[in-house]
């Protein structure tokens, strides 16, 4: 499921870890949790670039 979909079903603390470890190598098992519960799922312990670059793009600011 692309995350654009499951992104608004994720958990405040789950969304908070993954913008503050922006590309991390592996997310914590809460935050796995949080993913799959929302609808998305982890590739290799972690998300895609893709999905990474969307966590960026929802989290900068607009002017």
């Amino acid at each position: 499921m692309e995350i654009h979909l499951w992104w608004i079903n994720m958990e405040l603390p789950a969304k908070q870890w993954l913008r503050e470890n922006t590309e991390a190598a592996a997310v914590p098992d809460h935050v796995a949790v949080a993913v799959e519960a929302a609808g998305g799922a982890l590739s290799d312990g972690t998300l895609t670039q893709r999905e990474w670059d969307f966590i960026v793009t929802q989290s900068e600011f607009v002017d």
